[in-house]
């Protein structure tokens, strides 16, 4: 029986139902769908969108990032828990009130966690994708700036030269890999936050290369890639000018680069 043909709406059906459909987390993305939904139309709508493949994240309207409730609407780039590394990681290298630039932003996540973490922080936000730049304006609201467009090229030229922290989760996942990722991530998010090139660094080459001429001197570039990549990365860094080191978080499984202007 579909869960939208039960009766009398409750937490067990929820769960039964989401098991029925493959959730190894039924118990807890129950209990999250459960205190969301306003109506038991709504519960049931919710419950048969997760049952048919939507991510979890979509279907409740928000992903839980660095402690924030990040606005995530259906087709965006849902925030992944390993880039909260990142957001430690530049919140650590961000001097005193600090111009932030969160490039490839997706739904805002990095830009709205750092400007809720470093008092008095300039924040500036970009993304190519439109449903992207609309679910970041909803997310950073009026600490900062979100434009659209490829990568630098919508950002104020009056930051040239300014930037302390440059947060960059750009696409790293290799063109042939795209087709292994979960269907979650493969059939609901959209291709240009995954696929980042025949090995995967074709957009933080890009970034890479323009990078210096927007960071103040001592500013620094983030950028999350993989175990396997970081090599690689570290070396396009390095030929960028820029000073790389490698940081890694076993816990959040996250690799994320750092290259400082000297």
């Amino acid at each position: 029986m579909p869960f939208s043909s039960v009766p009398s709406v409750s937490y067990a059906a929820v769960v039964a139902a989401l098991r029925s459909a493959g959730c190894v987390f039924a118990e807890d993305e129950a209990r999250l769908i459960v205190s969301t939904a306003r109506t038991s139309a709504e519960l049931t709508a919710m419950v048969d969108r997760r049952s048919a493949g939507l991510p979890l994240e979509h279907v409740l309207g928000w992903a839980e990032f660095c402690g924030l409730r990040i606005a995530v609407e259906p087709g965006v780039f849902v925030p992944r828990r390993r880039t909260e590394f990142l957001v430690q990681q530049a919140f650590e290298v961000a001097p005193e009130a600090p111009v932030v630039v969160d490039l490839c932003c997706g739904s805002g996540a990095v830009g709205a966690a750092l400007a809720a973490s470093l008092p008095g922080a300039e924040l500036h936000a970009a993304d190519i994708d439109p449903a992207a730049v609309r679910c970041a304006r909803r997310n950073v609201g009026t600490h900062g700036h979100v434009y659209e467009g490829d990568l630098f090229e919508p950002l104020p030229h009056t930051l040239r030269g300014r930037v302390d922290v440059l947060a960059a989760n750009v696409p790293y996942v290799p063109t042939e890999e795209v087709g292994l990722l979960p269907p979650e991530a493969r059939d609901h998010e959209p291709l240009m936050a995954l696929d980042g090139g025949g090995d995967g660094l074709d957009i933080l080459r890009r970034v890479t290369a323009e990078a210096p001429q927007w960071l103040a001197p001592g500013g620094s570039l983030l950028v999350e890639t993989s175990e396997r990549q970081a090599p690689t990365a570290f070396e396009v860094f390095a030929d960028s000018g820029l000073v790389p080191r490698l940081t890694v978080s076993e816990e959040l499984y996250s690799t994320v680069v750092i290259g400082t202007r000297s």
